[in-house]
């Protein structure tokens, strides 16, 4: 399926090494009760989801891999984020409901597309805007409070929530509609 030239550069061993974070992350924050050092392995593979895309530009090392595991590994992040959040009681249990059903209706969507032959979706502004709302948003909810700072980390954190639940959905609604009109094209064809 991926050629060997593919699977290994260096963008996706960065990618691979930012997925390591995901169980480091739910150990240290559940387990260790640590909450600064969650912080910090969020905002590393928050850095390190930037910099493999730009690296695999730069040393043109793009690939359909990398293009497939990116987006994964993000939703991977925020998935096992919230739901730490939803099990500290920092977040309510709809703001996980809200984000799973959407991936929910996404997965049905690229099923469809896929049945017919008509492949995944292409990533869109909006949707990095929403996975950039979101990523942001879980850190800032990680390290909230009641009074000075964590005040100010507790309504930027809320504030990005929204606006990535919003453009979460959003995007959810284009890619339907991209979806929609693929299939009447190739139904139409045949």
């Amino acid at each position: 399926m991926f050629s060997r030239k593919e699977i290994l550069t260096i963008p996706n061993a960065i990618t691979g090494v930012r997925a390591l974070g995901i169980p480091l992350f739910l150990f240290v924050y559940l387990s260790l009760d640590n909450s600064g050092l969650a912080l910090g392995i969020l905002i590393v593979g928050a850095a390190s989801d930037y910099f493999d895309g730009k690296i695999a530009r730069a040393l043109n090392q793009e690939s359909a891999l990398g293009a497939l595991l990116d987006p994964t590994i993000d939703r991977l992040y925020i998935a096992a984020t919230v739901i730490a959040l939803v099990l500290k009681e920092v977040v309510p249990l709809w703001l996980l409901l809200v984000l799973v059903s959407r991936d929910i209706w996404m997965t049905l969507i690229l099923a469809i597309k896929k049945s017919r032959g008509t492949g995944v979706f292409e990533v869109t502004f909006l949707g990095k805007a929403a996975t950039f709302n979101l990523l942001y948003a879980f850190p800032f909810l990680l390290v909230a409070g009641e009074s000075g700072i964590g005040r100010i980390f507790f309504i930027a954190g809320w504030g990005f929530a929204i606006w990535g639940v919003g453009l979460y959905w959003i995007t959810a609604l284009q890619y339907t509609y991209v979806a929609i009109g693929e299939l009447k094209d190739d139904n139409s064809q045949r």
